[in-house]
């Protein structure tokens, strides 16, 4: 396993880290979910005995369950071995005494006395003027005076604009971001991994393989990668273009079964999956990949906004982009997930009205509200 420094806090990790937000799962006759615990056991003990020692979950992940599940599969021998991440949302920061109540919770259900890294979930641009009004990051650098944890963190979706006023805000330990071959001018785009890189936070990759999406290539990606010299799954292809960025500390899977994480394990122990792996023709592959996965996606928009606001609430590109990225990866598993907590926050077509405002601000001209319809169809009735 090959490993990276950990931003300025003078201890190494490998570079990849285990994602807990998709442990394996049983699904009953009634459909109702659960974790298997036998073979997330497995999973993990295998990550540890095998090199893994970055370990990342939350507060919410599996219905709350993550943290716990974690905590017992590592066990009492293996703590000192590993680095855990975890992370509170504000969401549940309702009041200060909730704040230091849900860690200790945390801390119970993952069996220690302290958290390596505590992370702020999913900070948005929306919430981030009452985070500092609140003074979450202070109740934070309590926890860490009193050795409850150690590093300070945020995880973040959204554009580097918001990114650059979060990470300028104050001297963070770490920062998480969503980043792949698909997303370098999205998100928070590769210049956050720049500005992260120029202050010395430790950097944390998550979605590089987009839900799982990049793993299973259309026939012009697997083209492009087959026309390479040297042989490399999708899987490879996508994890190098970030190993490339001697910016980024880990890189997190979410691996559900015991093939995907040895998979990883061979590719990040690879004596050449190092910051700088990547040739300039091997650069020009992936983008002409990135390229021919965009031509798969059948709803021509640009995600402009101009559609927005929606006068019922509806997060019209949102719905549109995942949609495509169904299309694209012909895999809908994790576009629907997403789309299922769009839709618990309002965002859904189901609030759509049909009133036509967004049809008359399209660019594109496209027919929006039929192709919401079918967006619906196509991403509804994910079971968590």
């Amino acid at each position: 396993m090959n490993y990276r420094p950990y931003g300025k806090l003078g201890y190494d990790v490998s570079a990849l880290g285990v994602g807990c937000m998709r442990f394996p799962r049983n699904i009953d006759g009634e459909g109702k979910v659960s974790v298997d615990l036998e073979k997330t056991f497995e999973l993990i003990r295998y990550a540890v005995d095998h090199g893994v020692n970055y370990f990342d979950t939350a507060y919410s992940y599996h219905h709350t369950m993550s943290e716990a599940i974690l905590g017992e599969a590592l066990g009492s021998g293996t703590r000192e071995k590993v680095r855990i991440a975890t992370k509170q949302p504000f969401s549940v920061m309702k009041t200060q005494g909730d704040i230091r109540r849900n860690l200790e919770n945390t801390l119970k259900k993952l069996r220690t006395d302290y958290i390596d890294v505590y992370l702020i979930h999913n900070v948005q641009s929306s919430i981030w003027e009452a985070i500092k009004k609140r003074g979450i990051i202070e109740e934070y650098e309590k926890f860490r005076a009193e050795g409850l944890i150690r590093a300070i963190g945020f995880s973040y979706h959204g554009g580097f604009s918001g990114f650059k006023d979060i990470i300028d805000y104050y001297p963070w330990d770490m920062c998480q971001i969503q980043q792949n071959l698909l997303d370098v001018d999205k998100e928070a785009t590769a210049a956050a991994v720049k500005a992260a890189g120029e202050k010395g936070t430790a950097l944390v990759i998550m979605e590089p393989l987009r839900g799982g999406g990049l793993a299973v290539p259309p026939p012009p990606v697997r083209k492009l990668y087959d026309s390479w010299d040297t042989k490399r799954s999708a899987v490879e292809w996508a994890f190098r273009h970030l190993i490339n960025y001697p910016e980024v500390s880990c890189i997190l899977s979410g691996v559900t079964t015991l093939e995907q994480l040895k998979e990883n394990i061979e590719i990040f122990s690879k004596p050449d999956a190092v910051p700088g792996c990547l040739t300039e023709p091997e650069k020009e592959i992936l983008a002409q990949a990135k390229t021919e996965y965009e031509a798969l996606a059948s709803i021509p928009c640009t995600g402009c906004e101009y559609c927005l606001p929606c006068p019922q609430g509806v997060q019209i590109p949102g719905v549109f982009s995942r949609y495509n990225e169904g299309i694209m990866f012909n895999n809908f598993n994790q576009p629907k997930r997403s789309y299922m907590f769009m839709s618990k926050a309002g965002q859904g077509v189901d609030t759509c009205a049909a009133c036509g405002v967004c049809e008359k601000k399209c660019p594109q001209h496209i027919a929006v509200i039929d192709e919401l319809k079918r967006s619906h169809e196509a991403l509804k009735g994910w079971v968590e």
